[in-house]
C-alpha cells in the first residue's frame, strides 16, 4: 500500500527548503559567475605583470637620458666638465656647466666686499628702555623721529626701511649698543648718518662729522683680478664666462676645467644592462605560454620600436651605428659592450660618438630618437598608456557582467524560494487530507 499522496510519503514539504536551494544555486554559480571572476583575477596578474614590464622601460628610459640631445636639468654625457682647483681663497660653482670655457683660470682677491656698520654709544639697560627723545635720525634721505621712542622702537623703524638693518645688542653686562648695518655690501650702499640724534647717540661728533670710533665697518667693495682683468664690484660674487666665483678671502686660487669623458663607460654599461634586462623580462611573457598578458603583440611591439632605432645609422651621413663602437649583438638579441674598442672610440673619435648618440636639431642621433620614441609608449595613444587603459577597460567591463550575473542568478533563487515556499504549503494540505483518508480506511478494516 502506498503510504502517502501520489507516491510524497509524510514530510516531503520539509524537503523543499533553503538548504537545498543554495545547493542548486551554488552549483549554477560555479558556471555562471566564477568563470567571470577567474578572468578578473587574471588582470590583476596582468596588472602586476605590466607593472614590472613599464617598470623596466622607466629604468631603461633613465640610461637613455644621458644621450638625450635635449636632456632637461643637467647636461648630456657629452657635456660633462671637470675642474681642478687650488687655493682656498674663492670658491668656484657653475649653474649650466654647459656654458663653462675649458681651461685655467686664475683669481687673485685684494680686498673683499663689506657692508657699512655703526654702533651707537654704550647705555645703560635703564637709558635703552627709556625714550629717546634727542630729535631727528636721518639715515641715507629717511627721517627718524626719535620723540617717545625706546632704542628697540627706534631699531624696529629703521629695519622696515629698505637698505639698512638696526638692532639693540648686549655688549656687556648692563652695556648695550644701537647697531645700524646697511642691508647689502658696497659702496654703493654705504649708511649716511646726520641729526641732533645722531649726535647724541654717538654716532658722528658733530651731527655730520662720522664718529671712527663707532664706525666700526666701512662698506667696501671687492677687489679682484680674474686673469689679470680688474673687477671692482660691490657683492663677494662674480661671473665670469658661466663660472661663478665667491671671495673668502685675500689670497690666489685656480681652476683648471676640462671636458670630463670618465663616465661614458659607466653609462654605456648602464645602458646595455637595462637594455638586456628588458628584452629578457619581455621576451619571457610574450613566449611564455603561462602569461597572464592578454595582448602579447602591443608588448612585443615595445622591442620592436626600441630595436628598429637601436639597429639605425646616425651621424650628418648616416653612416655611424652603435656596432661600430664595441657594442656587439649575440644570437639571442642581448647586447654586450667592447669596453676595449669603446673607450679607444671616446679617445680618438668622441665627435663620432657624440653625433651617432647626441645627434642635432637637425639630425638627431640615436640617444635622442630612443628618448622620444619610449616617451611616446608612456604618451596617451602610446604602446603602454593604450594597454593600461586596455586593461582598466576589460576589467571594468567584467565587473559589470559579474554584478549583472549575480544579479540574475539571486534574482532566479529568490523567485525559486517563493515558488518552494508555495509547493509546500499544498504538499501539506494535500498530506494532511490523506492522513485523514487513512485513519478511515484503517477504521473500515479494522472492523473485517
Amino acid at each position: 500500500m502506498a503510504t502517502g499522496v501520489l507516491g510524497l510519503g509524510s514530510g516531503q514539504a520539509a524537503s523543499l527548503n533553503s538548504d537545498l536551494i543554495e545547493k542548486l544555486k551554488t552549483a549554477e554559480r560555479k558556471s555562471a559567475v566564477e568563470p567571470i571572476e577567474t578572468r578578473i583575477t587574471k588582470i590583476g596578474t596582468e596588472k602586476t605583470t605590466f607593472s614590472t614590464i613599464e617598470a623596466k622601460v622607466a629604468e631603461f628610459l633613465e640610461t637613455v637620458k644621458p644621450f638625450d640631445l635635449f636632456i632637461s636639468g643637467g647636461v648630456n654625457a657629452f657635456e660633462q666638465k671637470g675642474a681642478t682647483t687650488s687655493g682656498d681663497s674663492v670658491t668656484f660653482d657653475a649653474a649650466d656647466a654647459k656654458s663653462l670655457s675649458k681651461g685655467f683660470t686664475s683669481v687673485d682677491v685684494t680686498q673683499l666686499a663689506q657692508k657699512d656698520v655703526y654702533q651707537s654709544n654704550n647705555v645703560t639697560e635703564a637709558v635703552k628702555n627709556a625714550k629717546i627723545n634727542q630729535g631727528s635720525l636721518v639715515i641715507n634721505g629717511q627721517t627718524f623721529d626719535t620723540t617717545n621712542k625706546s632704542y628697540q622702537e627706534l631699531a624696529t623703524e629703521i629695519s622696515a626701511k629698505s637698505g639698512m638693518i638696526a638692532s639693540v645688542e648686549q655688549v656687556g653686562t648692563d652695556s648695550f649698543r644701537l647697531i645700524v648695518k646697511s642691508e647689502e655690501t658696497g659702496v654703493a650702499n654705504k649708511l649716511n648718518i646726520s641729526g641732533a640724534a645722531s649726535q647724541a647717540l654717538g654716532f658722528t661728533t658733530d651731527g655730520t662729522a662720522v664718529n671712527a670710533t663707532n664706525h666700526i665697518l666701512e662698506a667696501k667693495n671687492m677687489v679682484a683680478k680674474v686673469d689679470g682683468v680688474e673687477y671692482n664690484v660691490a657683492s663677494n660674487s662674480l661671473t665670469v664666462d658661466g663660472l661663478k666665483i665667491t671671495a673668502n678671502k685675500l689670497g690666489v686660487s685656480s681652476i683648471t676645467i676640462a671636458d670630463d669623458t670618465s663616465q661614458l663607460e659607466t653609462q654605456m654599461k648602464n645602458f646595455v644592462t637595462k637594455y638586456n634586462e628588458l628584452l629578457a623580462l619581455v621576451d619571457n611573457e610574450v613566449y611564455n605560454s603561462d602569461s597572464a598578458l592578454d595582448d602579447k603583440s602591443s608588448i612585443r611591439s615595445i622591442m620592436t620600436q626600441i630595436k628598429d632605432k637601436l639597429f639605425g645609422s646616425y651621424g650628418p651621413s648616416s653612416d655611424k651605428s652603435l656596432f661600430n663602437y664595441g657594442v656587439e649583438l649575440d644570437k639571442y638579441g642581448a647586447l654586450s659592450l667592447n669596453t676595449t674598442k669603446f673607450n679607444s672610440a671616446v679617445q680618438s673619435d668622441l665627435s663620432g660618438l657624440k653625433d651617432l648618440f647626441i645627434g642635432s636639431a637637425e639630425k638627431k642621433g640615436l640617444g635622442t630618437i630612443l628618448k622620444e620614441t619610449v616617451d611616446e609608449m608612456r604618451y596617451v595613444g602610446g604602446t603602454l598608456n593604450s594597454y593600461q587603459s586596455a586593461m582598466a577597460n576589460r576589467e571594468t567591463k567584467l565587473e559589470e557582467e559579474k554584478a549583472k550575473a549575480e544579479k540574475a542568478l539571486n534574482a532566479k533563487y529568490e523567485q525559486l524560494a517563493l515558488q518552494f515556499s508555495s509547493y509546500g504549503a499544498i504538499i501539506n494540505q494535500m498530506e494532511s487530507s490523506f492522513s485523514g483518508l487513512k485513519m478511515l480506511i484503517q477504521q473500515s478494516t479494522s472492523g473485517n
